[in-house]
């Protein structure tokens, strides 16, 4: 991209905002919101310095009583949705325009880090702090949201835009309890899951900022992610039968080894998950062989295979390469090859053009450089993508770590992605057409 070519939407940015916001950009409070982030921290902190906050345990509950103190302190009044949703809307200036939503989720997988969710959920009460140190109020009405259980399978922001299937309600939790006892235990009202959902046009927009979960942006030294769109996931189990035999009797010409034949699967998925144009990825992250013995030759192999794309017709495009390739190979070793598609499911949703513009504006206009990259990992905004236009905005993790105690966005990297928020929001709030409105 030229140097012009950057600068356009920068310009437009500053020629639509009003004088005052072109004049005297607002500045979160960096320490406040590291202060905050480390004060969440202390819930369900583990030994290995991160947190096992995971939904619906008595961590998650402290967590989420944190988290609704600091709403009180902003003069909001938070509200439990059905599905144990916490929401609180700050009032806008003008009436029935549909409300910015924004914010993400607190809790963690187990042995996780302190910023997955918790960087955007503590972003945005900053950007509501901001707002409220200056005095400045919004056209729009503001909302936050964290939303429950996004580890477990995005649920709260599944039934929040009305797609959650109801026999989720009685999965087992990561908390040893169903996923309707945990909404229940955390306030929501699993018997009436349902009034937690939205239609398309109750809200204006959906913004999110996360950690990039990845390397890309640390490694090329950029401070904020645009991005395009969050991946579509399908998941197959693949079963490769052969025979089991012993394995000292048995002549390497005569052998019909699952487990080679899985192998050489693996291989055939990793070659065309990089050759193939796109930015798709395909993965084998579990395999089993048996009987599973040292002395016998493989007979039965059960293996995953995932696939991530932001379209969900070219997943099905790369699993066909895969299925035939596999298919050959099973052919030549003598073997019988079984794929079953699981539930596993999530369609790919784009982000609002209009708003990747206005991210990359505003990170521009503060000096930060920006990247448009698409979200290999699931996020609310891809739930809510359902019921309104999205946004997202990474920050860097950085060596690409997550889900681990290691994870880490350092303070003012978090900073800087919170200004872009802050910007965001209100750019939205400035442009955004009132066709929207209630």
């Amino acid at each position: 991209m030229s140097p012009f070519q950057r600068f356009v939407p920068v310009l437009v940015l500053l020629l639509l905002l009003p004088a005052g916001l072109r004049a005297a950009p607002l500045e979160v409070d960096g320490a406040r919101l590291e202060s905050r982030l480390q004060g969440l921290a202390a819930f369900g902190r583990n030994p290995e310095g991160g947190v096992s906050r995971v939904a619906y345990t008595d961590a998650d509950l402290a967590g989420r009583a944190y988290v609704m103190d600091l709403l009180r302190d902003l003069e909001l009044e938070p509200r439990i949705d059905s599905a144990g949703n916490i929401l609180a809307r700050r009032a806008g200036s003008e009436p029935g325009l549909a409300p910015i939503l924004f914010g993400s989720h607190i809790d963690s997988v187990p042995h996780g880090g302190n910023y997955d969710g918790d960087a955007g959920v503590m972003a945005a009460i900053e950007v509501l702090a901001t707002l409220n140190d200056a005095g400045v109020a919004t056209r729009h009405p503001l909302e936050i949201v964290v939303f429950s259980n996004e580890e477990g399978g995005l649920v709260g922001s599944k039934a929040f835009a009305g797609i959650l299937d109801a026999a989720v309600l009685d999965e087992r939790s990561q908390a040893g309890m169903t996923i309707r006892d945990g909404i229940a235990r955390i306030g929501g009202d699993p018997a009436r899951i349902a009034a937690a959902a939205h239609r398309a046009g109750d809200y204006a927009a959906y913004l999110e900022l996360h950690i990039e979960q990845g390397g890309v942006l640390d490694a090329a030294g950029e401070d904020i992610g645009v991005v395009t769109g969050i991946v579509g996931i399908d998941w197959w189990e693949v079963t490769v039968a052969g025979v089991a035999n012993h394995a000292g009797t048995t002549p390497m010409d005569a052998r019909h080894d699952a487990l080679v034949g899985a192998a050489e699967m693996i291989l055939a998925v990793h070659r065309i998950a990089r050759e193939e144009p796109g930015t798709q990825v395909a993965t084998v992250g579990r395999i089993a062989a048996y009987p599973g013995a040292p002395n016998v030759i493989p007979g039965r192999v059960a293996m995953s295979l995932e696939i991530r794309d932001l379209s969900n017709a070219h997943i099905l495009e790369i699993f066909g390469q895969i299925r035939d390739a596999s298919r050959a190979i099973a052919k030549a070793r003598g073997l019988e090859l079984a794929f079953r598609k699981t539930p596993i499911h999530e369609i790919a949703k784009v982000t609002e053009p209009r708003f990747r513009d206005l991210i990359e504006a505003a990170a521009h206009s503060r000096g930060y450089s920006a990247r448009r990259m698409p979200s290999g990992a699931g996020h609310d905004a891809q739930a809510v993508a359902h019921v309104a236009p999205i946004g997202m905005i990474f920050v860097p993790s950085v060596g690409g770590i997550s889900h681990a105690p290691e994870e880490f966005t350092a303070p003012d990297a978090l900073a800087k992605g919170a200004n872009v928020l802050l910007d965001t929001v209100r750019a939205i709030d400035a442009t955004l057409s009132d066709e929207r409105a209630q």
